[in-house]
């Protein structure tokens, strides 16, 4: 028997266009002690990176593509990554050998990097109603006249646009390549584009611009509503603060709930004008009848998937609210200053109330990747029995 462990280095969150590391280790586990202890021999094992796809089929119409074979023969020596997952594979990395002909002795272990980048041309980890993308690093290994042994570890990845490739000095980019430089370079190509994806976040979600609106219903205007920025990272609070003394109509309740809208591009449609599915991740509900002002305070959550587009599905940001509102005027308990018995008031046991609400769409953009490893479900880690 062979353990075989891989994990990923720096935890299980990257931005596309990173580079993944993985170390890999195959150990025989037997003492050398032991009577029944022998060598252990592996054929071959390879890693490849790929992303799988599956829609849902009560809610997106894909285009046939035929009858595809997905059994792998047991004495088939080529590595099908997505044998055996559920939907199709829609993107992957070329394979890279890690070795071919192991032997280990008892008790001796053999540790492989696996090192290649993450796709930038693929969409981000999603798990919808509609639809689900997956990304997995997939170990192959095979001993002689047995079937192939597939280790997984899945891994979340975030899509940033806009990130431009981080530029070398001219006498890197003529120097001679050194193969045992191979990974300090790529290193710090990798540092480079994350603190450039750093920037470009911090600049688009660090410019503070008061937006105002004014809260209206077909009876008049309820208050003033003002939210300091309208794109966020994740992990990030949204605040946001309401004035009602500028109000004509009482308000009696207001709840923000920020959500998340889930679109099938038409062309995919199970049904002509079918409606996205929202989903919410935080709420905020108050009554405020008598208040003059108040604010709420919404986090973006770490594990939420930020705001993309692809041919099939589209996913957008919104702050939903809702508001109850007085039809008559409701007049405040008046107190007296000299009064020196207990007053208690109560209030109106009947009162006629109109609702409302309004969606307001906000940009929800990615985070450091090392910063969403603390929350994300999966460890990074994993391992099997050959």
């Amino acid at each position: 028997m062979i353990e075989v462990v891989a994990s990923l280095s720096r935890g299980p969150v990257f931005l596309a266009g990173e580079m993944l590391e993985c170390l890999i280790t195959f150990t025989n586990p037997m003492s050398h002690l032991s009577t029944s202890a022998s060598s252990e021999m592996l054929a071959w094992a390879s890693a490849q990176i790929h992303c799988q796809f599956h829609a849902s089929e009560s809610r997106v119409a894909l285009p046939s593509q035929g009858a595809k074979q997905d059994v792998q023969a047991e004495s088939d020596t080529v590595l099908i990554s997505s044998r055996g997952e559920r939907g199709q594979c829609m993107l992957d990395t070329p394979p890279k050998i890690l070795f071919c002909d192991l032997r280990l002795d008892p008790g001796e272990s053999r540790t492989y990097s696996y090192c290649e980048t993450v796709p930038v041309d693929g969409p981000p980890t999603f798990r919808g109603q509609s639809v689900k993308y997956v990304y997995k690093l997939t170990i192959g290994c095979q001993r002689v006249n047995s079937p192939i042994k597939l280790l997984r570890v899945p891994f979340r990845v975030l899509v940033l646009h806009g990130i431009p490739e981080p530029p070398f000095p001219q006498d890197e980019e003529v120097a001679p390549s050194n193969p045992f430089l191979e990974e300090e370079e790529s290193g710090r190509r990798d540092s480079r584009l994350l603190e450039r994806a750093m920037d470009l976040l911090m600049n688009n979600t660090s410019r503070r611009s008061p937006h105002l609106f004014n809260i209206t219903n077909a009876r008049g205007k309820v208050g003033k509503f003002c939210i300091f920025k309208t794109v966020y990272r994740l992990g990030e609070d949204i605040i946001g603060t309401f004035t009602f003394s500028e109000g004509d109509i009482p308000c009696l309740q207001y709840s923000v709930t920020l959500q998340s809208e889930e679109e099938v591009q038409p062309q995919y449609q199970r049904r002509p004008g079918q409606p996205a599915s929202v989903t919410g991740h935080a709420r905020h509900q108050e009554a405020c009848l008598h208040t003059a002002a108040s604010h709420f305070s919404l986090p973006v959550p770490l594990n939420a998937t930020p705001g993309f587009s692809t041919d099939i599905v589209s996913l957008r940001w919104r702050l939903h609210f809702e508001f109850v509102t007085a039809r008559e005027p409701v007049e405040p308990a008046i107190v007296l200053q000299n009064q020196s018995e207990v007053t208690v008031w109560t209030g109106a046991e009947h009162v006629d109330v109109d609702t409302f609400s309004w969606d307001l769409p906000i940009k929800v953009l990615p985070t450091n990747p090392v910063l969403a490893s603390y929350v994300s479900q999966f460890s990074g880690k994993n391992s099997i029995s050959i």
